[in-house]
């Protein structure tokens, strides 16, 4: 994958803005234009997987090893049914302090890391990733000292120059000229698997966007849905990511909106920053 109400741009931590937890509700350019139906071409559908397909398969390598993680000692509250206040606010100020544009010194109790875990993927699934400095920075900052040191060389790896050139990026992680690279996490809900004073496991659902907005674009900015779960541990006085994992869906019925043009994108993705989310 800034500070105050700085917007995303390319090469940014994931577009974190100082805001309570709220989500926004809901002709010859390649968009179309043309209302989305239940269906679409082939070579089009072709295109998207195999963009998502290298994406997670870079996630994937990355983290691909031996199996370290472990359980926490905390009760289990996983298979429990929420209750009406599930998503309703919780009255817990958001994080108000940042290191290097991340968001970080959450509290230290079970809200605190649902927090910590929405706004890591927030960071993780920013264009920040594709750049190697800002990658590494994200990993060292979010990641618990043993696990960092695991995973800066398997994703820099992961993220080699071909890799990048499937997206249509350069060696660098940078978009062609008159073109904008998406990559954005938008967490719709959180929930505690595993909770002790030293260890967290918090799944995060969300949807992605991911893409190419330009005229020449043949990838254009797609939607996927995804559940990123995180082992947590208390280290340094905040939550780090011990470990963590990925899985497709639950992913809604797609709906019959409209595809907005590339310039509309573009437009979007510079003027709508993200949130600083707390649970």
């Amino acid at each position: 994958m800034s500070p105050g109400d700085e917007h995303e741009t390319s090469g940014g931590y994931g577009g974190t803005g100082q805001t309570r937890t709220r989500l926004p509700q809901g002709g010859s350019d390649i968009y179309g234009g043309a209302r989305r139906g239940p269906r679409s071409s082939s070579r089009s559908l072709v295109t998207v997987v195999g963009v998502v397909v290298l994406l997670i398969a870079a996630i994937a390598f990355a983290n691909r090893g031996d199996d370290n993680s472990s359980s926490t000692d905390g009760n289990t509250t996983s298979g429990a049914k929420p209750d009406s206040s599930s998503t309703a606010a919780s009255g817990t100020k958001p994080v108000e302090t940042k290191t290097g544009g991340i968001p970080s010194g959450f509290a230290h109790n079970e809200q605190g890391a649902q927090s910590a875990a929405a706004n890591y993927s927030v960071s993780l699934g920013s264009t920040g990733m594709f750049q190697k400095e800002i990658r590494h920075t994200l990993v060292n900052s979010l990641y618990t000292p043993a696990e960092a040191s695991r995973l800066t060389g398997r994703m820099d790896q992961a993220y080699s120059a071909d890799f990048l050139s499937k997206l249509g990026l350069d060696a660098n992680g940078n978009a062609p000229s008159g073109s904008t690279f998406v990559s954005r996490v938008i967490p719709v809900g959180t929930t505690t698997q595993q909770y002790s004073d030293t260890g967290a496991k918090v799944a995060v659902w969300y949807v992605g966007l991911l893409g190419m907005a330009g005229q020449t674009s043949t990838d254009p900015v797609t939607t996927s849905w995804k559940t990123w779960t995180f082992d947590l541990q208390w280290s340094g006085g905040d939550w780090k990511i011990a470990t963590d994992s990925q899985k497709d869906g639950p992913a809604p019925v797609p709906g019959d909106d409209t595809a907005a043009t590339s310039d509309e994108i573009s437009k979007a993705i510079d003027e709508y920053g993200g949130f600083t989310y707390a649970r």
